[in-house]
Order: structure tokens, then C-alpha cells, then sequence
């Protein structure tokens, strides 16, 4: 079957095509952006919550957490500076991918045994804590709490 190229061969027709597909993209964006950026922060601040609660500001970074709070791994991926993607934190804790992959589901996998879990939980916990962010959670330097500011 044979591609239509519309246009392909008249580019003095481009620019417009171009200014046409721009246009409608801005009237999408100022329509619908806004309420989607909103939405997108309050789940976000909620899934941020959730993590520094499970964790204590950071603080109780450690196997036995992840393993109870499986679901705050994305979270604390952005957490590091420069934050992480999947691929990058299992290379660099040179851990299982199906794990990472399942905790950024929320869930843990079904078939590691819990010696061989907690040793990949803790490779995990040592490349996040190593990059955590000191610039937004200063409080991980001073070993306290995080103040009010």
C-alpha cells in the first residue's frame, strides 16, 4: 500500500501547515494544560507525602522501608540530584531490573527469597541516600529533623 505524502512535494504550503498545527496545539495547551499541571501536583504532592512519611524526612532510608513502602521508589528516585531514571539506578546499584521494575509498581517481586530481597534493597538504599538531594533536603547533613522552613 502506497503512502499519501500530502503536501510533500509543495513546501510553499508548509509554513502554514506548520502555523496551523502551532495554533491548534497553544488553544489545546491554554485549555487544557492548566487544570492537567494542577491535578499532576496534587497527586504528585501526595505521592511526596507519602514517601517522606514512610521514610522520616529521608531519614530511615534502609531496606526494611522499601520493603514495607515498595510504591515511594519513583518518588525517591527524584529525590537525587541528578534524579534517576529506572535504568540508571539499576545499573548503578547493580541491582535486578524485575525488582525495580515491580517496585515502581508499588509491588515487590514474588519469587526472590528475603535474604536475596534485602540485599538488593540495600544496594538500592545505598546509590539513593548517596545522591539524595542536599540542596532541597538540607536536613540530611545537620542529622535532625527538617525545620518548619
Amino acid at each position: 500500500m502506497k503512502t499519501l505524502r500530502i503536501n510533500a512535494d509543495k513546501p510553499h504550503l508548509w509554513k502554514a501547515d506548520i502555523a496551523a498545527s502551532v495554533d491548534r496545539f497553544n488553544q489545546w495547551f491554554m485549555d487544557f494544560a492548566p487544570e492537567a499541571f494542577r491535578s499532576t501536583r496534587v497527586k504528585t504532592t501526595e505521592h511526596v507525602k507519602r514517601a517522606l512519611l514512610a521514610t522520616s524526612d529521608l531519614r530511615a532510608l534502609n531496606a526494611a522501608t522499601l520493603k514495607a513502602n515498595p510504591g515511594v521508589l519513583p518518588t525517591l528516585r527524584m529525590c537525587t540530584a541528578p534524579p534517576l531514571a529506572v535504568d540508571r539506578l539499576v545499573g548503578l546499584a547493580g541491582s535486578s531490573k524485575n525488582l525495580v521494575g515491580r517496585m515502581e509498581k508499588g509491588k515487590l517481586p514474588t519469587k526472590m527469597t528475603a535474604t536475596v530481597l534485602d540485599t538488593e534493597l540495600t544496594k538500592i538504599c545505598g546509590i539513593l541516600s548517596r545522591l539524595l538531594d542536599r540542596d532541597i533536603f538540607p536536613w540530611l547533613d545537620n542529622h535532625e529533623g527538617p525545620t518548619e522552613s
